[in-house]
């Protein structure tokens, strides 16, 4: 099999990510932080060696390190936490369906609030001038997709950042594409809220994610219950991290999610290169077929979209799936407005994506496998 489907969750894992899950299963089991005992104790002491790597790695501290149940939920934990009454959001058209569809939960809970969306007008993506044109009186906030998950198009965030600090908005940052892919630093780019995808960019197990916070959000928690701290009272304890992870933290995850960053910190340039080699490999080659290519020769994080004229994208999938056993994604990839941007809300469109693991020969087996389609379509 050939995975090319690495923007959905990364395929193959890092021996030291495995070896991190493992031991997580067998010495790392009791409840992290929630009773006083050893086990317990000496569970929470790894996930906080986590957390720290976390927050060093994007230029935080580590109280301001939230585990989430993924990215999706980081994303509604920013989103919802910090709503305001009467406020305006802008975010801009890449945005994925875990940012629009909370936005749009806010406007149906409460008619006051109103949300705009930035049209892409930079060439390689969001520009500051995108997102200033829909900045209003009561804007309190911008979220921005920073690497669509789609076509790989990147957003300007140093420039809005320090432009949204200079108005005194907060900035929210989709970095769900971008992690691990990119050297975030919160404080030098003027983040407020960072959202990661572990299982993603760091090559991490499913089912953690990381809300990453910078300075004073005022946020409000969306989730209660256990937080092993203040268990007499009945309201969220006002501390960061504890106001925000009620339940138990899934420590094999977590765990998992350390060695990512390890790998990536210790090989973040020879991932970088591969990743930009093979989008660009990628791209000269099927530049010579008659396909529509929604990526740009400047976008080469490892996101590449097409589509055969007059075949349907999932069609395309299922045939690469069936007959040369590769995996793409087909269809609109949770993010319709980017589509609707493409004008490809006909059919979708075919995604492929990299990891630091495929190879040429996996690419030159896909262009190969393009070609006999093209072929028998004639």
């Amino acid at each position: 099999m050939i995975y090319f489907d690495n923007s959905a969750s990364s395929y193959t894992k890092p021996k030291c990510v495995q070896k991190a899950v493992l031991n997580a299963l067998n010495f790392f089991t009791a409840n992290p932080g929630r009773s006083g005992h050893k086990a317990s104790i000496k569970t929470a002491l790894e996930v906080e060696k986590v957390r720290s790597m976390v927050a060093r790695h994007v230029g935080t501290t580590e109280e301001n390190i939230v585990f989430t149940l993924n990215c999706t939920d980081a994303l509604n934990l920013a989103i919802l936490g910090s709503f305001r009454t009467g406020g305006h959001v802008v975010c801009t058209e890449n945005e994925h369906n875990s940012v629009l569809r909370p936005l749009n939960h806010l406007c149906e809970l409460d008619n006051t609030f109103s949300y705009s969306v930035a049209g892409q007008t930079g060439k390689v993506g969001i520009i500051w001038a995108d997102i200033e044109k829909e900045i209003c009186e009561n804007t309190y906030m911008v979220i921005a997709n920073h690497i669509s998950n789609v076509n790989g198009d990147m957003a300007d965030i140093t420039t809005i950042g320090q432009k949204l600090k200079e108005r005194n908005i907060l900035f929210l940052v989709d970095g769900a594409q971008g992690g691990g892919h990119f050297k975030y630093d919160m404080k030098k780019q003027n983040i407020n809220f960072l959202s990661l995808a572990p299982h993603k960019g760091f090559y991490s197990p499913q089912g953690v994610g990381a809300l990453c916070l910078n300075g004073d959000t005022n946020l409000s928690p969306i989730r209660f219950g256990g937080t092993g701290t203040n268990s007499l009272e009945l309201v969220q304890p006002q501390e960061s991290p504890e106001r925000f992870e009620s339940g138990t933290l899934n420590t094999p995850a977590i765990l998992g999610f350390g060695e990512g960053i390890n790998f990536v910190e210790e090989n973040f340039s020879l991932i970088q290169e591969k990743l930009e080699d093979l989008t660009t490999y990628l791209h000269y080659e099927l530049s010579q077929l008659p396909i529509d290519i929604y990526t740009k020769t400047e976008n080469t994080s490892g996101v590449f979209a097409f589509n055969i004229p007059g075949i349907d994208s999932v069609d395309v999938a299922n045939y690469l799936d069936e007959h040369f056993d590769i995996c793409v994604r087909s269809g609109f990839h949770c993010a319709p407005l980017k589509h609707k941007s493409l004008g490809t809300l006909d059919g979708g469109a075919v995604r492929v994506s990299f990891s630091y693991f495929n190879t040429y020969q996996e690419v030159e087996k896909l262009v190969f496998a393009i070609k006999t389609l093209l072929k028998k379509m004639k």
